[in-house]
């Protein structure tokens, strides 16, 4: 199944022993393209300092009804990486290093929330924006990228799969795409409500390669 990442940001994170907070913002690693954290900003009990939390400590199948709920403690998640733990290099830095990702910082972590509004850059033109990205809900993997186009139908989106993506040019904050504009422009739509989990509980659908043209 596939979830928007969008549709995730305010989910409640309930520890074992009682809620810790809100989900913020999401880190990936960008060279395989899979969120390893979710950043969550504590409630009053600590202050609303952010705190990083691996897709990896979260209960399989209990995130429903907007709350994600992990295999932790209140006391483990204090104790626990922060945000300045691993802080993403600046997106205007030309060459990520220790040195500009913060102390003890992963160069290779970008901020889902920082790379939405990249410009995305076909052979052929620049047709649109980055609006929201589509992770595998089982793996966390990254699978394709939310379009915003341009000169189209007022606030059309559509779906473009992330082997699509050629390059990403941090620096400039822009992804250059394999395809042409007119590929793009006719790539299926993105339906938000497809993506996220209804009031009721539903799950989101799945994606199929079919969706997608030669």
């Amino acid at each position: 199944m596939h979830r928007a990442i969008n549709s995730l940001i305010g989910s409640e994170m309930a520890a074992i022993d009682g809620k810790v907070g809100k989900v913020n913002d999401f880190y990936f690693d960008d060279r395989v393209w899979v969120i390893v954290y979710l950043i969550v900003k504590t409630g009053n009990w600590l202050s609303g300092r952010k705190v990083l939390i691996s897709p990896v400590k979260l209960i399989k199948g209990a995130d429903r009804y907007g709350t994600f709920s992990v295999i932790l403690t209140r006391e483990q998640i204090v104790n626990g990486p922060d945000i300045h733990s691993d802080k993403p290099p600046r997106a205007d830095t030309p060459k990520a290093s220790k040195e500009n990702a913060g102390s003890g910082g992963e160069p290779h972590l970008r901020s889902t929330h920082a790379i939405t509004g990249y410009l995305i850059e076909t052979p052929d033109g620049e047709p649109g924006h980055l609006r929201d990205l589509i992770i595998d809900e089982e793996t966390w993997h990254i699978k394709y990228l939310v379009i915003e186009m341009q000169n189209c139908l007022e606030g059309k989106q559509v779906i473009l799969p992330l082997k699509d993506v050629k390059e990403v040019r941090w620096s400039m904050s822009k992804m250059l795409v394999d395809i042409t504009s007119d590929r793009l422009k006719d790539s299926p739509e993105f339906r938000e409500s497809d993506y996220s989990y209804s009031e009721t509980g539903d799950r989101p659908i799945s994606m199929s390669a079919d969706s997608f043209s030669e």
